[in-house]
C-alpha cells in the first residue's frame, strides 16, 4: 500500500503518482471486520485481482506538487484524466497502444512552444511496450495496477469497522508509512479507497467494479514513433 507503486512519466508524459486499493458492496456484513488484517488482505487482494474494470480517482499531495487523476480501468486498456499542479492530459490505452492529449500548457512545460502549437488539440500516439510511454503500462491496466499497489507493506493491522465516503469499510492500516486502506465491509471485499499519510497526503477512490467498459482509439491520432520519439 501506500507508495507501493510510483509511475513516473517522461518526455511528453510526466507524472508522479501514488496509489492503493478500493471497492463496493452489498447491505449485509461479509465478515472481513473480524478477520485478521492478514486475511482481509488476502481477501482484498483476490478480489481486486479478478475484477474485470475499475474506476479509480482523486488527489495526493507528493514532494509539493498536487497530483490528480481520474481514470476508468479494465483488462489491458484504461482511460480518462491525469494532471499535476493544473498540467493535464487525457490518455487512452489499448494494449500496447497509449493515445495522449494534452493541454497547451502541458505541451508547452514538457515538449515546448513549437511543440504546443503544433500538437494544439491533437492526440499523439506511441507505444507503453517500449520508449518513454512505458511507465504508463502499470497505471492503465487494472491488474498490473493492483499487482504493483499490493506487492509489499509493512505490519497491517486491522483497525475494525468504520466508514468510508458514506459506506461500511474495515480499515487496514499499514504501520510501515501509516497508510489506511479501506475495504468494503459488506458484499464482495472490494477495496473502496486508500488515505496516504506522511509526505504523500490525499485520498484515492475506488468504485464502479465490473461496469461495462467502452475504450475506442481515438481518430487521427499523430505517431509520436514516426516523429523519432516513443
Amino acid at each position: 500500500m501506500g507508495r507501493r507503486l510510483r509511475i513516473g512519466l517522461v518526455a511528453t508524459a510526466v507524472l508522479t503518482v501514488l496509489t492503493a486499493g478500493c471497492g463496493g458492496g452489498s447491505s449485509s456484513s461479509n465478515g472481513e471486520a473480524t478477520k485478521s488484517a492478514a486475511a482481509v488482505f488476502s481477501d482484498v487482494q483476490h478480489a481486486a485481482l479478478a475484477a474485470t474494470s475499475v474506476h479509480v480517482a482523486g488527489a495526493i499531495t507528493d514532494a509539493g506538487s498536487l497530483l490528480n487523476l481520474d481514470l476508468v480501468l479494465a483488462q489491458g486498456k484504461g482511460k480518462g484524466t491525469m494532471s499535476e499542479s493544473g498540467l493535464s492530459f487525457q490518455i487512452v490505452r489499448i494494449g500496447n497502444d497509449a493515445y495522449i492529449k494534452g493541454s497547451d500548457a502541458f505541451l508547452k512545460q514538457f515538449a515546448g512552444a513549437a511543440a504546443a502549437q503544433l500538437f494544439h488539440d491533437k492526440w499523439l500516439k506511441g507505444s507503453v511496450a517500449t520508449g518513454n510511454l512505458k511507465a504508463l503500462a502499470p497505471l492503465t491496466d487494472i491488474t498490473k495496477l493492483f499487482k504493483g499497489a499490493f506487492e509489499s507493506h509493512g505490519k497491517l493491522i486491522n483497525e475494525g469497522e468504520t466508514t468510508f465516503q458514506g459506506q461500511k469499510a474495515v480499515a487496514i492500516k499499514d504501520s510501515k508509512d501509516g497508510s489506511l486502506l479501506y475495504v468494503a465491509a459488506s458484499g464482495t471485499p472490494y477495496p473502496l479507497g486508500a488515505k496516504e499519510s506522511g509526505a504523500s497526503k490525499g485520498t484515492i477512490t475506488f468504485d464502479h467494479w465490473n461496469d461495462s467498459v467502452s475504450i475506442s482509439a481515438p481518430k487521427g491520432a499523430v505517431d509520436i514513433s514516426k516523429l523519432g520519439g516513443g
